[in-house]
């Protein structure tokens, strides 16, 4: 079963990449917000990885994607992408093991798109040594808001075909 559950994350953290890949290929930079600021399509996956199989398997497709990040654009965006990625993913991990379920997918998206990108900003200011680009922050608030809904509508649309599927392909892992 080990063998298993190391493919389906290998497909998962290939899916995370092909989703990013295809953002930073399609989507231009928007011009108020600081450059690189994508919806995070490849957090769906990440999501999804979270509630199928927790916390070290979701740290795993984040460290795929900074890794990813690292080869295809250099060490900032390395960076960015850990701490970014690390932090929405532990921001998760606790809203999904809430037992009240006080939030929806769309709620814990929200929380986590805001998470990565305060997390993201905090490391432009430290590379770059100027607090200022915290003014940013507000722009990153509400893009946050719009990209976590979206994230978080399209897996609450795809979690019962998903289901259906874990059921079929990962029974058992």
């Amino acid at each position: 079963m080990k063998t298993k559950k190391v493919a389906l994350l290998g497909v998962l953290g290939a899916l995370a990449l092909v989703l990013g890949f295809l953002e930073h290929l399609v989507i231009p930079d928007i011009p108020f917000l600081p450059v690189g600021a994508k919806p995070g399509l490849s957090n769906i996956v990440t999501m999804f990885t979270a509630t199928a199989f927790g916390f070290p398997s979701a740290i795993y497709i984040a460290l795929i994607k900074a890794v990813f990040a690292l080869i295809t654009r250099g060490v900032t965006a390395s960076v960015m992408s850990l701490c970014g990625g690390v932090l929405s993913v532990c921001v998760m991990c606790i809203m999904l093991k809430d037992s009240r379920k006080t939030f929806s997918f769309v709620g814990v998206s929200i929380l986590c798109a805001i998470a990565h990108n305060m997390a993201q900003l905090t490391v432009a200011c430290v590379v770059s040594g100027t607090v200022s680009l915290f003014n940013y922050g507000k722009y990153l608030l509400i893009f946050s808001l719009v990209t976590g809904f979206v994230t978080g509508t399209v897996l609450t649309v795809l979690m019962p075909s998903v289901e259906r599927v874990k059921g079929i392909y990962i029974k058992d892992v």
